[in-house]
C-alpha cells in the first residue's frame, strides 16, 4: 500500500528527499494484516480507571529465580504512575517522557537522584493506558524487575478486563495530535516515524508499523486503529530476540545483570534464527507467516510509548517503519519540546 508523506513535512535527522526513499521501502512492502475499530467505536472522551485492583505475577525479567508482583490500584488523580513499595519513602515515577532514564534495550523510568527508585522494562505495562483506554493507574511494584508472562501481556490485559473500568463523566479527556506532519529519521537513514494530524472531526489514531530483521522475522506490516480490540490481539505477542542474543544473555550477560533479561525462556520470548525461529511463533496467518514481531512492536513498543505522552488520547496517523524504543523517546520528547503537539 503505498504510503506518501503530506507537503510541508517536517524532518528531523535529515531531509525531505532521505524521508522520500524510506517511503517508498515502505510502499514496497504488502500489509499483511489490517484491523480496525469496530463500526461505531469511539475513543474515550472521559478519564477513567479501574473499578477495583488487580494484581498479576510472574518470573522475573532479570532474575529467574524470583517471583514478581505487580499491583494495579484505582487512582482519581489524571495519568499512571508507579510506586516501588520496597523502598521506604520513595516518590512516584510518573508515566511521562520525562521519567524515561534509558530506551537502549527497553524503557527504564525513574524518579528521584540516581538510579535506585526505577522500574525496568517498563513498555510491557504501560502499553495499557492507552491500549486498554484506562487514563489514571497507580502501578506498585515491590522490585525494579518486573515479572514476565509466557502469552505477552495477556496476564495483565486480562486481570484489568477483571477489575472492569470505572469512568468519571464530570472529568474530560483531552484529544492530543501535532499541528503539522513531523518525521524523524532513524540514524544511518534506513527507518523512520512519520505522524500527521487527523481530519478534522477524527478523533482516532491509526497505525501502520512496519520491521524489516535480518533473521527468520523478516519482513512484517500491519495496519491498525488504536482500540481495545485491536490491542489485545497485539498484546499476545511476546518480545523477539536473534537466538544470538540469548547466547550473550546467558554468559558473558551474568556480568552485567541488570542490564539483562535472565527470565527468558523458551515459552515467554520468540527466538529467532537466521533462516527459521527456534521456538513455535505465535499469531500466524493462514499462509502460516507469523507476525508476532510486528505485533509486538506495534503494541507493546510503539503504543507504550505514545503512552508517556502528555495526559489524553492521541490522535492522527502514526507510521512506524523499522523504529525502535530509542527512536520513539526522542521523537516524542522532540514534539513535546519544540510546542509541536495541541490539545483539540
Amino acid at each position: 500500500m503505498t504510503f506518501a508523506p503530506s507537503d510541508g513535512t517536517l524532518v528531523y535527522g535529515g531531509g525531505a528527499d532521505a524521508l522520500a526513499r524510506n517511503a517508498e521501502a515502505l510502499s514496497a512492502l504488502p500489509v499483511d494484516e489490517e484491523r480496525r475499530a469496530p463500526e461505531g467505536w469511539e475513543p474515550p472522551r472521559f478519564e477513567s480507571t479501574i473499578a477495583a485492583e488487580a494484581v498479576v505475577e510472574g518470573r522475573g525479567t532479570y532474575d529467574k529465580r524470583a517471583r514478581r508482583t505487580l499491583r494495579f490500584l484505582p487512582s482519581a488523580a489524571s495519568g499512571w504512575r508507579f510506586q516501588r513499595t520496597d523502598l521506604s519513602g520513595a516518590a512516584a515515577i510518573p508515566v511521562t517522557l520525562s521519567s524515561v532514564r534509558s530506551a537502549s534495550r527497553a524503557l527504564l523510568l525513574g524518579a528521584g537522584e540516581g538510579d535506585a527508585n526505577c522500574l525496568g522494562m517498563a513498555e510491557h505495562i504501560i502499553a495499557h493506558r492507552l491500549g486498554l483506554c484506562l487514563s489514571n493507574l497507580t502501578v506498585e511494584a515491590a522490585s525494579y524487575d518486573p515479572p514476565l508472562f509466557d502469552v505477552g501481556s495477556m496476564e495483565i490485559v486480562e486481570a484489568l478486563q477483571v477489575a472492569g473500568t470505572r469512568e468519571d463523566t464530570t472529568r474530560p479527556l483531552p484529544t492530543l495530535t501535532v499541528k503539522q506532519p513531523v518525521a524523524i529519521l532513524r540514524p544511518g537513514g534506513s527507518g523512520f516515524l512519520y505522524w500527521a494530524p487527523a481530519p478534522a472531526g477524527d478523533r482516532q489514531m491509526h497505525l501502520d508499523v512496519a520491521v524489516d530483521f535480518p533473521t527468520a522475522i523478516g519482513r512484517q506490516r500491519i495496519q491498525f486503529d488504536l482500540c481495545p480490540q485491536a490491542f489485545v490481539h497485539g498484546a499476545h505477542a511476546r518480545t523477539n530476540c536473534a537466538a544470538r542474543e540469548v547466547l550473550l544473555a546467558k554468559t558473558i550477560g551474568w556480568l552485567i545483570p541488570k542490564y539483562r533479561n535472565f527470565g527468558y525462556t523458551r515459552d515467554n520470548i520468540l527466538i529467532a534464527g537466521q533462516k527459521r525461529y527456534h521456538n513455535k511463533p505465535g499469531l500466524l496467518l493462514p499462509n502460516g507467516k507469523s507476525l508476532e514481531a510486528v505485533w509486538h512492536r506495534a503494541c507493546l513498543d510503539l503504543v507504550a510509548a505514545l503512552s508517556l505522552l502528555p495526559h489524553g488520547w492521541p490522535c492522527g496517523h502514526f507510521v512506524s517503519y523499522k523504529g525502535g524504543h530509542v527512536l520513539d523517546v526522542d521523537f516524542l520528547t522532540r514534539l513535546q519540546r519544540e510546542g509541536l503537539l495541541q490539545t483539540l
